[in-house]
């Protein structure tokens, strides 16, 4: 990694680096969310599935 910055600095491609960076960052962070995102819709499905089984349960006693 380190010749590579280093032909990239030389080249005078520093903007490039940098913009590469940020955009790897935020890829990064875009898809690390994409996968919270999904993980909390997964345990809130399984919420409302459980509060679902609790309200049948109830109302086979009335």
């Amino acid at each position: 990694m380190d010749s590579l910055t280093t032909t990239i600095i030389e080249r005078g491609d520093l903007a490039h680096l940098a913009l590469f960076l940020w955009a790897s960052g935020a890829s990064a962070l875009l898809v690390w969310s994409l996968r919270e995102m999904a993980k909390v819709n997964r345990h809130f499905n399984d919420f409302v599935r459980e509060i679902a089984a609790l309200n049948r349960l109830f109302r086979k006693e009335d």
